[in-house]
């Protein structure tokens, strides 16, 4: 944690976990290599913060590590240098032991520890010193020992007791204020008999200083030091400063060789920006473990309520997170392309977190779209939130990596994958059995809104696109383009996966339904719309509502003539394309060329900043979904589509066809106006974002969202 001193009047402001509307930024990491090295900078107002970290393998315990905390100026030459407090602090959870060595004046030499899974270890705090010089800086230092309140509770905990002031005062200047901890080694709210049974410990060292500074922190594990290590030398002061440099100049040589951003031609900013992508990536991967609360699957439509939610075992997963501000656990849906870039580039991260994933399978074979582990997750997502429903499902996208995976050949990924068949054999079953339609080979994602008077066109969660139009009146009769092109997807992969394998009984299963789903007289005869001329969801459905006020209630549905009837849905956009985003058409598909003609269509799809999501001729375009629901996937550009709609150009520009070069020359246009784009922004903005403006390309919805914008990464490495 940090806090700017004497800033503003009253209690400093106290920074510690990544919010949206905290004012910081940009931030995000400069490099990260997924395993062992990560330099992170942050901007705070006048203060530039960089975190750099170096990870040493040996021993039993997964070795050393190094942490160094600089803090500078924003700007050069300012006169005025003010005076910082960071907190460097160190929670247990249960039986481990933490043993601090203090010193003089409050200052921690060390703490020694032990828990199961680190065996012995110690922390050593080193002096500050001034950046990139070995001298030691004057500091002043504060501790703070106690129970652990709860991960959720830590920052206002520090908060509370940042109620004392002290005099900061290096020899030779003038003194000055400080807000501190209370100094004081005593252990608050130790009971009779030490510490509490099962709650952890809380200890926390403050050290306040004048930027510009340097801080070490080295934490070092027994058995690493006993394997060789400590003839090393400790990982700190001008060593670490080498290790850091060799690390970050390895990485610069490892994403050339992966992405070959250079070759291709791609500026030096543009290879920056790869760099920040993936190491913002792997930056934001993280370790969960908890209870999340799950509504069982009546099987029965609408009698959900019926039940009350259930706390589900405790799990862990490890995973990547959409946004570290805002959406930081673990999405089903974002995963899958989250692991498309991370394959690329450490196949085995990707091995740990499918299998991670995989492990979260109910006995039905579902997984829950979102992933809400213990009370940490829990303080950071509204309430309505919080409950999965074990009848929803989400799109299938772990099989993108799979499907990678498999072309690839990598023996390591296919003994995986012959170890995690069975689990993904399973969640695809569910997903074609519990989701079936009301026609055979067709689907329906269940979990749609309820038709609301306040809701323009009830939402569809489970889809992953929200607010996309659907059918204006929810009924059993709907059918699902995308969750019939999602479900035609994976009955390829796994059947392919089968046969590799040897798995002859599913291979006799899965084939013949993949070659059911992937015959096109069945998906026209499904979802071709002759009167739109485009493929289309089908449902009890008008284009003739509208959000009216209605006073006192506010905006409400007005539902005109004609009145609903079943129906193609005209709502031309990203689902519109399904079909054509999954390579389920043949290069001589009759439809190829109608759906080329809406994409490359201004008045459609097309604008100059990528893909929009819904076509500007849609009535819905643009619209809010109720009073307080501001549009979503109604026409902004989103990168996880336009890089499945990039992927599909390029694969049909390379098949003999009659729509070959129109796709050749699209993608090449395509990729353009999307790369040039996120560059822009992210040189305007320092961030990443969620979506991008199809009118003036502006970066949109919350920031940073290092998870699928990140596919730039491959746009511009043409790796599809």
């Amino acid at each position: 944690m940090w806090a700017q001193q004497g800033a503003t009047p009253g209690t400093p402001k106290l920074r510690h976990t990544c919010e949206q509307g905290d004012g910081v930024g940009p931030y995000g990491w400069e490099f990260h290599d997924g395993l062992s090295f990560g330099r992170q900078h942050i901007q705070d107002g006048a203060l530039r913060l960089t975190t750099e970290f170096v990870k040493r393998p040996g021993g039993q315990h997964g070795g050393d590590w190094s942490w160094r905390v600089t803090v500078e100026p924003q700007a050069l030459g300012t006169s005025a240098l003010p005076l910082v407090s960071l907190f460097f602090y160190v929670v247990t959870d249960g039986q481990e032991v933490l043993l601090p060595e203090v010193g003089a004046k409050g200052q921690l030499k060390f703490i020694s520890g032990h828990t199961s899974e680190l065996g012995d270890f110690r922390f050593t705090l080193l002096p500050p010193t001034n950046p990139g010089d070995t001298a030691p800086k004057y500091g002043s230092y504060n501790v703070f020992w106690s129970s652990n309140p709860g991960l959720p509770l830590l920052t206002e905990m520090v908060k509370s007791r940042l109620n004392s002031w002290f005099q900061h005062q290096p020899p030779g200047d003038s003194p000055e204020r400080y807000l501190g901890l209370p100094r004081s080694l005593k252990w608050e709210d130790r009971g009779p008999n030490g510490q509490r049974q099962g709650q952890g410990q809380f200890l926390i060292q403050q050290v306040t200083l004048k930027i510009p500074f340097s801080m070490d922190l080295v934490f070092e594990s027994s058995s690493a030091q006993a394997g060789g290590n400590q003839a090393l030398g400790q990982l700190a002061g001008s060593l670490l400063t080498q290790a850091l440099e060799s690390h970050a100049e390895a990485f610069q040589e490892r994403f050339e060789k992966t992405f070959h951003l250079k070759e291709k031609g791609l500026s030096p900013e543009e290879q920056t920006l790869g760099q920040v992508a993936l190491s913002s990536l792997l930056g934001g991967i993280g370790y969960f473990y908890g209870q999340g609360l799950v509504l069982p699957d009546m099987g029965v439509e609408g009698s959900e309520q019926k039940v009350d939610p259930a706390l589900f075992p405790p799990l862990p997963l490890f995973s990547g997170v959409p946004s570290r501000s805002f959406f930081p656990r673990g999405f089903l849906w974002d995963e899958g392309f989250h692991q498309l870039v991370v394959h690329r580039w450490d196949p085995h991260l990707t091995r740990e977190v499918l299998g991670h994933w995989l492990g979260l399978l109910n006995a039905d074979g579902w997984i829950g779209r979102e992933q809400i582990l213990g009370d940490e997750a829990r303080a950071r997502v509204p309430s309505e939130f919080l409950v999965q429903r074990a009848a929803h499902a989400n799109p299938p996208t772990l099989l993108l990596p799979v499907a990678h995976m498999l072309k690839g050949g990598d023996p390591a990924d296919l003994n995986f994958l012959r170890r995690a068949f069975p689990r993904l054999h399973a969640w695809f079953s569910w997903l074609h059995q519990s989701q079936a339609g009301p026609v055979p080979l067709s689907y329906r994602w269940r979990g749609r809104d309820p038709a609301l008077p306040t809701l323009l066109n009830p939402k569809t969660l489970p889809s992953g696109l929200d607010d996309y139009p659907r059918a204006s009146h929810p009924s059993a009769t709907e059918r699902h383009l995308d969750l019939r092109c999602w479900v035609a997807l994976g009955a390829r992969v796994l059947s392919q996966l089968a046969e590799k394998l040897g798995e002859t009984e599913a291979a006799a299963e899965l084939g013949p339904l993949a070659a059911s789903l992937e015959a096109e007289e069945s998906l026209d005869e499904l979802h071709w719309a002759p009167d739109l001329g485009v493929f289309a969801d089908f449902g009890n459905h008008t284009k003739a509502v509208q959000l009216k006020p209605r006073p006192p209630q506010g905006l409400v549905r007005v539902v005109g003539r004609p009145q609903p009837r079943l129906q193609y849905v005209d709502a031309l956009g990203y689902i519109t394309l399904f079909p054509f985003l999954l390579r389920l058409l043949d290069p001589n598909s009759p439809h190829l060329g109608p759906l080329l003609d809406v994409l490359v269509d201004s008045r459609h799809l097309w604008s100059p900043f990528g893909l929009r999501s819904l076509a500007a001729s849609s009535p819905f375009y643009g619209q809010r979904n109720s009073e307080h629901d501001p549009p979503y996937w109604r026409g902004a550009v989103w990168l996880n589509i336009n890089y499945l709609a990039l992927g599909a150009l390029h694969h049909y520009g390379h098949l003999e066809g009659p729509h070959q070069t129109q796709a050749a020359k699209l993608h090449s246009e395509l990729r353009a106006n999307v790369i040039g784009n996120v560059w822009r922004q992210y040189q305007a903005t320092g961030f990443l974002w969620e979506q991008y403006s199809d009118q003036d390309g502006h970066g949109m919805g919350c920031r940073p969202f290092h998870g699928w914008t990140t596919l730039v990464l491959l746009i511009m490495s043409e790796d599809y």
